[in-house]
């Protein structure tokens, strides 16, 4: 009888000796894929790519045919957010759209700084054409940046003699 209270003894500690060397294996191998991944990614017989060699192999890709603007990327933060009302199907939204404008360069960055009011009236003009129902979806939101992008390159121009501002960037949106 001394003997059958040993057996049963040692089966409950020999279950949590197993547990513990499942979850020690465990460990281990999520250790081993993690470190795989980790090193794995890094190659040294590639050369570093740069946002120059991506934008140049994106336009090759592309096939555009106009020469690129060249220069650093450089944003222009505009001073204050958007905040205009838009009509919608069931009632009308508030919206607030925060914008950075990217431009290539310091001439055009200090061309763009110096054109902000101009700037800010065009993209207002630009948003405020728009109706709730297109800001609530991805491709309405897209059509409104492009809207924009057209409407301020148009206003630039026909002020600095150049295309300053490559892009309009949505940094914050909010719809109420």
């Amino acid at each position: 009888m001394a003997e059958d209270n040993d057996l049963t003894m040692e089966d409950g500690p020999s279950g949590s000796k197993k547990m513990i060397i499942i979850i020690a294996a465990v460990i281990l191998i999520l250790l081993a894929v993690g470190g795989f991944f980790m090193f794995s990614s890094s190659d040294d017989s590639e050369e570093p790519v740069t946002a120059e060699t991506e934008v140049s192999n994106t336009q090759e890709q592309m096939g555009e045919l106009e020469p690129a603007n060249t220069g650093t990327a450089m944003y222009v933060t505009m001073p204050r957010p958007f905040t205009f009302n838009v009509p919608g199907t069931t009632r009308d939204r508030l919206v607030q759209i925060k914008v950075q404008l990217m431009v290539r360069g310091d001439n055009d960055h200090e061309l763009a700084k110096r054109h902000i009011p101009l700037i800010e009236g065009t993209l207002l003009k630009a948003f405020s054409t728009a109706n709730a129902d297109d800001l609530a979806t991805v491709a309405g939101k897209d059509a409104v940046k492009t809207k924009a992008i057209n409407d301020v390159q148009k206003a630039v121009y026909a002020v600095a003699g150049s295309k300053i501002i490559e892009d309009v960037l949505f940094t914050g949106f909010v719809m109420q």
